[in-house]
């Protein structure tokens, strides 16, 4: 029996963003895998164990000390993971750290589980130290650390070629062990009929109606481009709407709004959040063309979820979406006037034309990125096969 302990998610069942539902999906597609026991750090207000999917998840009780939450929450899991080793003698565990969050603690503890006879295994995320959310200090901190959690793993799994690339070539003093492994998502279609209430009620609320807005789904952050692809698609002659759903951030929100005088555009839509996953994936499905604008990190979790919902995607030109998509979506840059014609183009697209990329997209996220797919990906480096 191998065992693996999970830190770095906020826990399972998913609440929360990607990590969680890494988590979530990964344990419920081995739940029946008897040559594996996964065990499951959790944030929590107490300290007690709970079954999940047959994984043993463990409560980490963390004191509300701000932004210093996360490091201290995988620090405390990482010393739990010791402790439970040695009571429990468990032979040649492995330890998965999701992100780089502790390097400057990560030495002591990764020579602690090699006295133990396990392994350190990490994954890198995204350059966590490139998002603009943060100030200098911290991206320095998030640069340091990811520096000290690469040159003490036994193996980084990377969820995009990319940050493989870049891992091996800016790290290439330490000799690091890489292998690949994408994030997934899943693929079936949404349960929701057309004709559902809820999915109606929304629609009327918001004055919307199917295949006649381009979407964007994802956190409301700078990196993320919602200023070009507003200030496009108010640029752009589409008769269509763009609806944004995110939870707002008022401060960047009136940022925008001064420089770019969105709420004169009718055709912008600033909806919030929808936590119906059923009707999300309506939603997505509906849309005429999806935006995507992530320019830093891996394999992105909502770009996935577009490709195998909406049939029509347009996609900021950066080596992270194309290796996602490839063929299966269209392309910009945030050079002047390129989305606003390639909207332009994509309102002039037939239909056989739209339902011919969707397939292509389908087909792709199909092969690569089904969670079954990734979790058999993870049962093999899990068992060394």
């Amino acid at each position: 029996m191998q065992n693996i302990f999970i830190i770095g998610s906020k826990g399972i069942p998913a609440a929360y963003g990607g990590y969680e539902t890494f988590v979530d999906k990964l344990t419920e597609y081995q739940r029946n895998n008897d040559k594996i026991k996964y065990h499951v750090a959790c944030k929590g207000k107490e300290n007690k164990e709970y079954i999940y999917h047959n994984a043993r998840c463990f409560m980490i009780k963390v004191p509300d000390i701000g932004p210093a939450q996360a490091i201290y929450y995988d620090v405390a899991a990482l010393k739990e993971c010791c402790r439970y080793i040695e009571k429990k003698q468990v032979k040649q565990p492995v330890i998965y750290i999701l992100a780089c969050r502790i390097g400057p603690f990560i030495r002591h503890y990764v020579r602690k589980i090699h006295k133990l006879g396990g392994k350190v295994y990490v994954n890198p995320d995204g350059h966590e130290w490139m998002r603009q959310k943060w100030n200098a200090y911290v991206r320095k901190y998030w640069k340091i650390s990811e520096q000290m959690m690469v040159k003490n793993a036994d193996l980084l799994i990377c969820d995009s070629k990319n940050i493989e690339q870049y891992i091996k070539k800016e790290y290439e003093k330490y000799y690091p062990e890489t292998t690949f492994i994408a994030y997934g998502t899943e693929i079936r279609k949404s349960q929701m009929a057309d004709s559902d209430e809820k999915l109606k009620k929304w629609y009327a609320e918001r004055k919307i109606y199917p295949k006649q807005y381009y979407l964007v789904v994802g956190r409301f952050v700078p990196e993320n481009n919602y200023e070009t692809m507003i200030r496009e698609f108010m640029c752009s002659k589409t008769t269509k709407n763009f609806v944004i759903i995110t939870n707002v951030n008022d401060k960047f929100l009136d940022e925008l709004e001064t420089r770019l005088h969105f709420k004169k555009d009718s055709r912008i839509r600033f909806v919030g959040t929808v936590y119906d996953q059923e009707l999300l994936k309506k939603i997505r499905e509906n849309a005429y063309g999806y935006f995507h604008g992530h320019e830093v990190g891996g394999t992105n979790p909502s770009l996935l979820e577009a490709l195998g919902s909406t049939d029509l995607n347009l996609l900021l030109n950066v080596p992270f979406n194309r290796e996602v998509a490839l063929d299966s979506a269209l392309y910009w840059t945030k050079k002047s006037g390129s989305l606003a014609r390639l909207i332009e183009t994509a309102d002039k697209m037939s239909g056989s034309e739209i339902e011919a990329y969707g397939a292509k997209a389908k087909e792709r996220i199909t092969k690569a990125y089904s969670w079954e797919f990734i979790s058999s990906e993870y049962r093999k480096v899990f068992l060394g096969k």
